[in-house]
């Protein structure tokens, strides 16, 4: 069965989508940016925002009693493939070892002017 999860530690779908969804034993979130729950607002910089897009992936996460340890696929998407190190380093720091399959694309524009988002497929 289908199970949405959300939480208010994580914005709210800007969208008809959910947060994530819960399937058996697999989890699945909608992409995450750099947005403060709190305010609404986007982060001011690539750095913080890619910190907050984890940060809002971990808030899913443990909403759905999964974390990190346990993401088998994650997709990255950022606006500048200049900004690829950055993110990367601000990623290693939250995904441990062995680390999740992962897409890293650039894409021309992600919505309310982010520089990252990042979504992910996890165990339950």
């Amino acid at each position: 069965m289908k199970t949405a999860v959300s939480t208010h530690k994580a914005p709210a779908a800007i969208g008809p989508y959910s947060q994530a969804i819960a399937y058996g034993n697999l989890f699945y979130t909608s992409g995450q940016m750099g947005m403060d729950p709190a305010t609404g607002k986007l982060c001011e910089g690539l750095e913080a925002q890619t910190r907050m897009a984890l940060e809002n992936l971990k808030a899913v996460l443990t909403e759905a009693g999964s974390d990190f340890s346990k993401v088998l696929k994650s997709l990255v998407f950022i606006t500048d493939m200049a900004n690829f190190a950055t993110v990367n380093s601000i990623y290693e720091e939250y995904f441990p070892a062995p680390f999740p399959a992962r897409s890293c694309v650039a894409v021309a524009e992600l919505p309310k002017g982010a520089l990252v988002e990042i979504e992910v497929v996890a165990a339950l």
